[in-house]
């Protein structure tokens, strides 16, 4: 339990003593610091209960806090809103409660187990700037969800078992004609062949394969027959099947971890398909399957819709399974492997009436408990300068791999520190061109549409990313310079080291709402606001050279505690921080 909430409980044991029960207390950080940092509200609340002027509420309260050490400057203000001040010595337990053990700041959670949905990459394709948001968010979800004390699993999703796929092996069948997958008589070990394709060729073999099947109806009736080989396991077919997967996904793997997102469950569609049977047989059993023309269809009306809700469908005309057959084989599996308490999909908001209809149909045959949470995080686009989705100059698709690689260009330019190696050089503008690219995806609330700006987003001053990590890693040097290892905070003179305290008693009730609302936006804001702070407190005080050794003993233990928070962070938003910049 952190600081903050026990600070609550014991209020609320306050309230108590004064006559009145409250079943939560809503301490706030007052926005009139001249009449105390917190503001207690029950008393208005209590009218209703108690019938009784709000004031005397608030004096009988009032009168109880009074007789607590703890709290200074009480007062009432206005028609019953309670002020008061947390004293010197009892600021300075928190803060060296914190520099104890960092995590004494944070509220741990009852146990569950969360299976996170955020990859969705799609195999033998590049992935794009759309591939950024969903794994960005996913990942700094999960790493939320675990340092609260939850299970969390993140699941790549891989979208490796549909037309696509059909559509390359169709490809490179035309220009390979002669590979013995393509041989029926072949009697020989598939593993021995070598396949003449690499990565970049299969992101150039899909484009193209996918517009000659806009414009040639039997290449595209190939790719359909192809898509049905592979997943039905015909010999040859299926094993190249296999080399293209495991050629794809090395690259993307690549791809995520210069993003800094992994993943515990690296499953396909194709791994979710095994349960497709079992699946099939649960709804055919319960009379929930129907055919709509040639179509295997599951009805997910409601009578209290406002709009017409379409059936989801489970096979398709063709006979091969649907885009929504694998999210709910998926559920099954993930039912059966991790019996998880909550499903949360990290996905493009855009998605949001296909999860409406799988969920859907996931409670009608009830393929989970009642209390499973299955859950859609939606989130919005990141914009061009013209306010559409963000693309290359001549209006492609940008790769997520050429949109690293330009921020990364442009971090190299601003690191200037000549004590830096080249080659240190080129690694650091990684580290903080990564830390830009994801603090700037992770600032605006979730739902919220935002427009890629170059030059803010990697600016070392301002709410970005590398202001973070500059501010950060000044602190680490501070502290090594000063040959700090612990200590303890006696004494502090200024109002700056108190809005320090005070923004750090926040971060309990912070992390709370962003678990709650899913969104990482407050937690970024947050960091902006604490090391803002710190770097005010630091600007006019000389802590190195400080000669009050007590004071500069509590000013460099207050530095720990801010770094210690602010590596804690970061890492939670899945930023790396370089050791120089």
């Amino acid at each position: 339990m952190s600081i903050f909430k026990e600070l609550e409980n014991d209020l609320k044991s306050i309230i108590h003593n004064a006559g009145y029960d409250e079943e939560t207390i809503a301490l706030e950080t007052s926005n009139r610091r001249d009449l105390g940092e917190y503001q207690l509200n029950d008393a208005m609340q209590l009218v209703r209960t108690y019938h009784k002027n709000p004031r005397e509420i608030a004096q009988d309260i009032v009168n109880e806090l009074s007789k607590d050490n703890r709290f200074t400057n009480i007062n009432i203000a206005g028609p019953g809103f309670i002020n008061f001040s947390l004293s010197d010595e009892y600021t300075y337990k928190i803060l060296n409660s914190m520099n104890e053990d960092i995590f004494n700041n944070i509220d741990k959670k009852s146990p569950k187990k969360i299976v996170i949905d955020y990859g969705g990459a799609n195999v033998s394709k590049a992935l794009h700037v759309g591939h950024l948001r969903s794994a960005n968010i996913g990942e700094a979800l999960k790493r939320l969800a675990i340092l609260l004390g939850y299970d969390a699993l993140g699941d790549a999703h891989l979208g490796d078992f549909g037309r696509p796929l059909g559509l390359v092996i169709k490809e490179i069948k035309e220009e390979y004609p002669d590979l013995p997958y393509f041989d029926p008589n072949f009697e020989g070990n598939y593993d021995d062949i070598e396949l003449p394709i690499t990565n970049a060729d299969l992101e150039r073999i899909y484009p193209l394969a996918s517009n000659k099947s806009k414009e040639d109806e039997a290449y595209l009736e190939d790719a359909r027959d192809i898509t049905m080989k592979f997943q039905s396991k015909e010999k040859g077919y299926y094993e190249l099947w296999k080399k293209i997967v495991d050629i794809s996904k090395e690259d993307i793997k690549k791809t995520y971890d210069d993003l800094n997102v992994s993943f515990e469950i690296w499953n396909g569609e194709s791994d979710e398909m095994e349960f497709f049977d079992e699946l099939y047989k649960i709804y055919e059993e319960k009379g929930l399957i129907t055919e709509s023309e040639g179509a295997k269809v599951i009805d997910v009306s409601k009578e209290d819709d406002n709009a017409p809700m379409p059936p989801l469908m489970m096979v398709k005309t063709n006979g091969t399974m649907s885009y929504d057959s694998t999210d709910l084989a998926a559920i099954l599996e993930r039912k059966v492997n991790f019996n998880p308490d909550e499903m949360w999909y990290v996905v493009d908001g855009r998605q949001s009436l296909h999860f409406e209809q799988v969920f859907r149909a996931a409670r009608k045959a009830n393929l989970v408990r009642d209390d499973v949470v299955l859950d859609h995080i939606g989130f919005g686009t990141m914009n061009g300068s013209d306010g559409k989705p963000f693309k290359t100059r001549d209006g492609g698709v940008m790769s997520l791999k050429n949109l690293i690689e330009l921020v990364n260009e442009e971090t190299y330019k601003r690191i200037t520190n000549e004590s830096i190696s080249e080659e240190e050089k080129k690694e650091i503008s990684k580290i903080v061109g990564m830390a830009a690219l994801k603090y700037a995806d992770l600032l605006p609330y979730r739902n919220t549409d935002y427009i890629f700006e170059l030059d803010k987003f990697t600016d070392l001053e301002g709410k970005t990313g590398p202001y973070l990590l500059y501010s950060t890693i000044r602190m680490k040097s501070l502290l090594n310079k000063a040959n700090f290892t612990n200590g303890t905070i006696t004494k502090l003179k200024g109002i700056e080291e108190k809005d320090i305290a005070l923004t750090l008693l926040e971060l309990p009730n912070v992390l709370n709402r962003s678990i709650e609302a899913k969104t990482l936006n407050e937690i970024a804001e947050y960091l902006y606001k604490l090391t803002s702070n710190y770097n005010k407190f630091y600007a006019n005080n000389k802590v190195l050279i400080e000669e009050d050794t007590e004071l500069k003993e509590s000013w460099l233990t207050l530095t720990n505690i801010v770094y210690k928070t602010n590596l804690m962070l970061l890492d939670t938003l899945g930023i790396k921080v370089p050791n120089k910049m």
